[in-house]
């Protein structure tokens, strides 16, 4: 049986994390390191967009250290996404016939498409389009009144990447390397980054396709 977590052991979670060592991207970090480095990731992300779209959700801390750094590539890379095809990563509920009134409704959806992205391999490309559905369907949750739920999507995502992308995450050497996506960036490079985002939109719509036939 699934366990929701209350507010309270959400708090006491979300303190444990903040307690931890600080986490070192000089090196290759432990399994425990990269999904607490997700998370963060994702709060950074889903903060950003929600704000973006004239909403509020104050429960985030400041990035700091390669945080910052890492934090504005994935920005930057989800923006360069978004852009391609605004439409597809809003109202991302809607898309897939969901009610965000339900933690189990919400984070088996966030974690279906997830799975249905990564199904054809794993891609700088693909895990952007993760966080840009985890941001999606966030915006989604506060507008709609349930601002809650952005923990269950930060979790949902957390546990993703502990059963997904630690061992592809831990061959490249951690969250570092997504820098490599627009750090001198030359044509060819960019052509690279770009193909791959048409391709994860593809995925992204056939994704959706599956969900809602299930």
């Amino acid at each position: 049986m699934r366990h929701v977590m209350n507010a309270r052991e959400r708090s006491s979670v979300f303190s444990a994390e903040m307690m931890m060592m600080e986490v070192k991207f000089d090196r290759t970090p432990t399994e425990k390191e990269l999904v607490y480095q997700s998370k963060e990731l994702c709060r950074y992300f889903i903060h950003s967009r929600i704000v973006r779209e004239g909403l509020s959700w104050s429960d985030l801390p400041e990035p700091h250290g390669a945080f910052v750094d890492i934090s504005v590539v994935l920005l930057k890379l989800g923006d360069e996404l978004e852009c391609m095809r605004p439409y597809v990563y809003r109202n991302i509920a809607k898309q897939l016939n969901i009610s965000v009134a339900v933690e189990a409704v919400v984070s088996d959806a966030f974690l279906s498409v997830a799975t249905e992205i990564l199904v054809m391999g794993i891609t700088w490309g693909k895990v952007v389009a993760i966080y840009a559905v985890a941001a999606g369907l966030a915006v989604d949750c506060v507008r709609q009144g349930h601002p809650v739920m952005v923990h269950t999507i930060v979790d949902s995502l957390g546990e993703f990447v502990r059963r997904n992308l630690v061992p592809w995450l831990k061959k490249r050497g951690g969250w570092r390397d997504i820098l490599k996506c627009v750090v001198n960036m030359d044509s060819r490079a960019r052509a690279h980054w770009l193909s791959t985002a048409v391709f994860t939109w593809r995925q992204f719509l056939k994704t959706m396709y599956i969900y809602l036939t299930k």
